[in-house]
C-alpha cells in the first residue's frame, strides 16, 4: 500500500508539472501573438533644467486567565501626469558619489543596454509561467532631541535594531508629538499635560501609507501618492477611461524643518515611481527601497502593449534610472520588480540622493543592521526545483546591501530554502546573517499531512550557507521568531504552540537547546530580560483535526528560558473570547514596553460571548461581539502579569458595534508616555491619563 502511494504522489507531481509547463506554452504564445512589445527608438529624455512629470506603475494585512473588565478609571470620552519615458542611451548623467565598490558575489550582473534588459525580461518570464506560492501570513526609531521643559524620561517607537530607526505614525521628541491622522500630520505639544494643544498641521491629499519620522528639528514624511483616474469627466458625462487606464503612482520623501513647530517649512522633496516597500532611517540618512512592476501596459489606439518601464526620480532635479545601471542575476520569475533603494540625507538639503537599483520578484521583508540591509524575495521559479523526493522545494532569495551614509552598494547574493515570515526572521550578528524559514507549508501528500518543515540557516557575508539546522516542527509553521545574540527563540503552531531554544553560538553548528510545548500560539516575541521572553499571540483550542485550531482570545505569555533545556511558562493573561484582537499581531509599533517600569501596554478590541445564543454547549468556532477597544495597561516582571486598566476612545459600545468592520477612527493604535503621563493615540483623539492612577488629565480632538 505504502508503495502505491508512493507511486501515485510521484506520478502526481509529475503530471502536475507538465501541465503546468502546458499552460506556460499557452501563456507565451497569448503573449506573443496577442500582446507586442514597444521597443522605443528616440525616448524622450528628462532635463535637469526642465523636468518632466513621471508616471509609476499600478499598485501593487501563571496567572488565571480572565477577561478585563471595562476600566472604570477612564469616564471622560469624546464626542463623537504623463507616461515616463524609457532610457536607449546613458545620456543623463547619474547621481553624484554613485558606489563604484564592486559586487563580491559571482552571479551579480548589470544589463550592457536597454535591449538587453527587454530581452531578458521577455524571456525569464515565460520561462518563469504562472506559479506563485509565497502567501504569507501579514504582518515589515527614532533619535530623537528633547526640548528644554520636556523630561529626560520618554518613550520611543518599538524597533528591532538600536540605532536602526522605523517609521512610523507617531512619533516623540519628548515634548511634541508628532501625528498621522490622514489627511494630516499634526504636530502637538505634548508635555506638560494641562498644557497640550494642536500646534500645527501639514495636509496631504491623495496619498497612503504616510509614515513619519523626526531627527531633531527635521520631521521626514515618507507616503505613497496615488491618484486615481478610474473615469473622466466629458461634457457633463462621465464615462470609464478605456483600459489599462494610466496608474500615477510615487513613492515621495518630503523633509520639513520644524524649528518653528508652528510653521513647519518643506525644505526638499524627493520622488521615486513605484510603491515604499520599507524604510530604515540610520543617523542623518533615511534608506528607502521602492518597488516597480517593470512591464507596464500602454495603450495605442485600441491595442494593449507591453512597454519596459524604468523609473524617474525627481524633485530639484530629474535622475532615470538607465539599464547599465540595474543589477540582476539570471533567474526567470513571473513578475519582474525593479526595486530601487535610495538614500536621502534628511540634515542636508543639499546633498543629492544616492542610489541602487536591481532586478528582483517582489521583495516581501527587510532586515536592516547598522552596516547593511537583506532584503527577500521569493523565487517563483520554485515550482521547477524538486527535491529527493520528487516535491517542489520552495526557495527564497536573499540580498546584501551595503549601508554606509550616501553609499548604497549591493554586494552578494544568496538562497535558502523556504520562505522568510517576517523581519524578525531575520538577524545579523558577528558577521553573519541568520534567518529562520518554513519550507514547503501548505503542501499536502495524498495522505494530508502537511510536508512543512521548519529550518534556521546561517550565511556568511557572501551569503553562503556555512551553518544550518534543518526540520524542526515537521507539519507547522513559524508564527514568531526573535534572535538575541547567540540565541534564537522559535514559535511555531499548528494546533499547539513550541516555543523552541536555539543555540547559535557556534554557527556552523546550530543546535535545539530545549523546547516547550503550550496551547496557543505566540505571534510576537519581545524580550523581558536575558532569561525572560514575552509572548504575545491568541489562546486555541485544538479541533477534532489533529492539524487545526480554533483562535480564541489573546494571550500574553512570560516564559522563563533561565535554563535553556527546559523553558517555562511562568505566567500568562487572557482577554476575550474569539474574535478580539489586536494590532501588535501584525505591527510591532503598537507595542509600549519598558522594562524599569515594569509597563506593558497593547491595544486591544476584546469580543465577547453570549452563551444564551447557543442551545447547549458553545462551539469552539463561534465568535463573540465587540465589546470594548482600547490600550490594556500591565503591571509585568518576573513575578507574573497584572491587569491595571484600560483607555478606550470610545463614548460607548453602540458606537464600537457600529464601527467594527470600518475600523472606526476611535480605535487606539499607539501608545507611548512622557514622564508619568500615558498617552494614547487614535486618529481622532490624543488622551492624557496619569500613568500611574490612569485617571484622565487631558484629550485633544484631531479634526
Amino acid at each position: 500500500m505504502l508503495t502505491l502511494q508512493r507511486e501515485i504522489k510521484s506520478k502526481t507531481i509529475r503530471y502536475g508539472i507538465a501541465a503546468l509547463l502546458l499552460a506556460c506554452v499557452l501563456t507565451a504564445t497569448v503573449y506573443n501573438f496577442g500582446i507586442q512589445t514597444i521597443i522605443p527608438s528616440e525616448p524622450n529624455v528628462p532635463s535637469d533644467s526642465n523636468p518632466q512629470p513621471s508616471q509609476p506603475n499600478t499598485p501593487t494585512q501563571p496567572n488565571t486567565p480572565s477577561t478585563p473588565n471595562l476600566p472604570p478609571q477612564d469616564s471622560n470620552v469624546p464626542s463623537q501626469p504623463s507616461t515616463p519615458t524609457q532610457p536607449s542611451t546613458p545620456s543623463i548623467p547619474s547621481f553624484p558619489n554613485q558606489p563604484t565598490t564592486p559586487a563580491v558575489f559571482s552571479e551579480l550582473k548589470k544589463f550592457s543596454s536597454y535591449d538587453e534588459l527587454e530581452t531578458f525580461i521577455n524571456v525569464n518570464t515565460e520561462k518563469a509561467g504562472t506559479a506563485n506560492i509565497f502567501a504569507t501570513r501579514t504582518s515589515d526609531t527614532a533619535t530623537f532631541g528633547g526640548a528644554e521643559a520636556a523630561p529626560e524620561d520618554y518613550s520611543t517607537t518599538n524597533i528591532q535594531v538600536a540605532g536602526v530607526d522605523e517609521a512610523d505614525v507617531v512619533k516623540s521628541d519628548g515634548e511634541y508629538l508628532y501625528v498621522v491622522s490622514t489627511p494630516y500630520i499634526y504636530i502637538l505639544k505634548a508635555y506638560p499635560a494641562d498644557q497640550a494643544e494642536v500646534v500645527s498641521k501639514i495636509e496631504f491629499n491623495e496619498t497612503y501609507g504616510v509614515q513619519i519620522y523626526v531627527n531633531e528639528d527635521k520631521l521626514v514624511i515618507l507616503a505613497n501618492y496615488y491618484p486615481y483616474l478610474m473615469y473622466e469627466t466629458v461634457g457633463d458625462v462621465r464615462v470609464d477611461t478605456i483600459a489599462p487606464y494610466p496608474y500615477v503612482e510615487e513613492t515621495f520623501v518630503k523633509v520639513y524643518d520644524i524649528t518653528d513647530k508652528t510653521n513647519p517649512v518643506l525644505s526638499r522633496t524627493v520622488t521615486v515611481n513605484g510603491t515604499m516597500s520599507g524604510s530604515r532611517m540610520i543617523g542623518d540618512y533615511v534608506y528607502v527601497v521602492i518597488n516597480q512592476a517593470i512591464m507596464q501596459p500602454r495603450l495605442m489606439g485600441t491595442d494593449v502593449y507591453m512597454e519596459v518601464t524604468l523609473p524617474t526620480i525627481s524633485g530639484d532635479y530629474t535622475r532615470q534610472i538607465q539599464p547599465t545601471e540595474i543589477y540582476y542575476i539570471d533567474v526567470p520569475d513571473t513578475s519582474y520588480q525593479l526595486t530601487t533603494i535610495i538614500a536621502v540625507n534628511v540634515m542636508n538639503d543639499a546633498q543629492e540622493p544616492t542610489y541602487e537599483p536591481f532586478l528582483t520578484g517582489y521583495s516581501t521583508n527587510m532586515y536592516v543592521s547598522l552596516n547593511n540591509m537583506y532584503l527577500v524575495a521569493p523565487n517563483t521559479n520554485w515550482y521547477f526545483i524538486l527535491d529527493s523526493e520528487d516535491e517542489p522545494r520552495q526557495e527564497t532569495l536573499v540580498y546584501r546591501i551595503e549601508l554606509n551614509q550616501e553609499q548604497v552598494n549591493i554586494l552578494s547574493e544568496g538562497t535558502v530554502p523556504g520562505y522568510v515570515l517576517n523581519q524578525f526572521s531575520m538577524d545579523e550578528y558577528n558577521g553573519y546573517f541568520r534567518v529562520a524559514t518554513t519550507n514547503n507549508f501548505g503542501w499536502r501528500t495524498f495522505a494530508a499531512e502537511s510536508t512543512s518543515k521548519n529550518n534556521v540557516y546561517v550565511l556568511d557575508m557572501n551569503l553562503d550557507v556555512v551553518g544550518e539546522l534543518e526540520d524542526l516542527a515537521p507539519g507547522e509553521q513559524i508564527y514568531s521568531a526573535r534572535f538575541m545574540g547567540d540565541r534564537l527563540y522559535l514559535v511555531t503552531f499548528r494546533n499547539i504552540d513550541p516555543l523552541f531554544v536555539i543555540d547559535l553560538s557556534d554557527p556552523t553548528a546550530p543546535t535545539k537547546l530545549g523546547e516547550l510545548k503550550v496551547t496557543g500560539y505566540s505571534g510576537y516575541l519581545h524580550p523581558y530580560d536575558e532569561n525572560h521572553i514575552i509572548g504575545i499571540g491568541k489562546e486555541t483550542i485544538a479541533a477534532d483535526r489533529e492539524d487545526f485550531a480554533w483562535y480564541q482570545g489573546v494571550k500574553i505569555s512570560l516564559f522563563d528560558v533561565s535554563d535553556v533545556s527546559n523553558p517555562v511558562e511562568v505566567a500568562k493573561y487572557e482577554m476575550g473570547d474569539r474574535g478580539t484582537d489586536s494590532p501588535i499581531l501584525h505591527d510591532h509599533k503598537a507595542l509600549l514596553f519598558d522594562e524599569s517600569r515594569n509597563l506593558l501596554v497593547i491595544p486591544v478590541l476584546v469580543a465577547e460571548l453570549d452563551p444564551t445564543l447557543y442551545p447547549g454547549e458553545v462551539p469552539d468556532w463561534a465568535y463573540g461581539e465587540p465589546v470594548w477597544q482600547g490600550a490594556c495597561v500591565f503591571d509585568i516582571s518576573p513575578d507574573g502579569i497584572e491587569y491595571r486598566g484600560g483607555i478606550t476612545h470610545f463614548e460607548d459600545g453602540a458606537d464600537l458595534k457600529n464601527n467594527y468592520w470600518l475600523h472606526s477612527e476611535y480605535f487606539v493604535e499607539r501608545t507611548l508616555y512622557i514622564g508619568n503621563v500615558l498617552y494614547t493615540v487614535s486618529d481622532k483623539l490624543v488622551k492624557m491619563n496619569d500613568l500611574g492612577s490612569l485617571d484622565l488629565l487631558n484629550e485633544i480632538e484631531l479634526s
